[in-house]
Parts: C-alpha cells; structure tokens; sequence
C-alpha cells in the first residue's frame, strides 16, 4: 500500500527515536508518520489541520502510547473504532502504563494488541520489532478499499 505504513502516536522523543530506530533499523517500515500528541495523530489520520492537503490514505499500522497531550490514546484509539473510515485500520497500544483498567478499556474500544513498554533499552526495541514483524509482514490487513469505504458498505 502506498503512503505511510505506521503512525506513530507518542510524545516521548526518547521512545520515538528507539521505536524508529527498531522498525527502520530491521527495514520494516520506512515511511513512518510520529504525531505527538492524540489530537495530531487524529488531525493526520482523517486529513484535516495541518494535513488537510495529504493524500488520502490508512497506515498499516498505527502504535498509539495512552498518555498523550491534548487528546489521550484511548480518546484517539475510541474516535478511530467508532469511525467506518478508520475503524479496521490495526491499532497497537504501545504504552508504560501498568493500570489494567487502561488495559481492560483498550479491548473494550477495539484495540488489535496491548503492549506495556519495557523498561530496559534493548528490551523495548526487541519489542517493538517483534510487533513490526508481526503487524507488517505476517498480518495480512484488509483491503485499502476497506479503509475509506463509507458506513453500511
């Protein structure tokens, strides 16, 4: 599919460069978009605000951490379910939180997979390749027609 193949949603610099660094580093995904915050990732997936001008597309993938600025993962994880415009787009929580209530209410909203960040550097980035194997090469995603289709489709 053309276009970006992972949104990644996460504020913390140090946890973008080790995620980057995992996925481009074993060549699982070279085009990868970082949103910041819950309200950028919102703003590029449905190509409004500053991507307003993108052409249309899904991501294969989007890695969501919950605690995010201006809008939480599990509000952007909720928009994304419940709209037929994003809602098979896979979606992995990707976050250090230790709350099964954060678990618990991810499933419940539709999330593909649940993953607490590992502490440790090599750990995390063992990770994150491992679910960048699994999601862009071993999963076999929907149709991109499936991805933009509209309600009732």
């Amino acid at each position: 599919m053309p276009g970006v193949q992972v949104l990644l949603v996460e504020d913390s610099p140090q946890d973008v460069e080790l995620t980057l660094d995992a996925l481009q580093g074993e060549n699982l995904a070279n085009d990868i978009q970082v949103a910041r915050d819950g309200e950028e990732a919102l703003d590029f997936l449905f190509c409004r605000g500053s991507f307003a001008e993108r052409a249309s597309g899904a991501p294969k993938l989007v890695l969501l951490d919950l605690k995010l600025p201006k809008v939480d993962g599990l509000d952007v994880l909720r928009i994304m379910k419940s709209d037929p415009r994003t809602k098979a787009i896979p979606v992995v929580i990707l976050t250090s939180s230790k709350e099964q209530e954060d678990m618990v209410r991810g499933y419940h909203l539709g999330v593909n997979s649940y993953i607490q960040k590992p502490v440790d550097f090599d750990e995390f980035r063992a990770k994150v390749k491992e679910l960048g194997f699994y999601w862009l090469l071993v999963n076999d995603p929907p149709p991109a027609k499936a991805f933009f289709a509209k309600a009732g489709d």
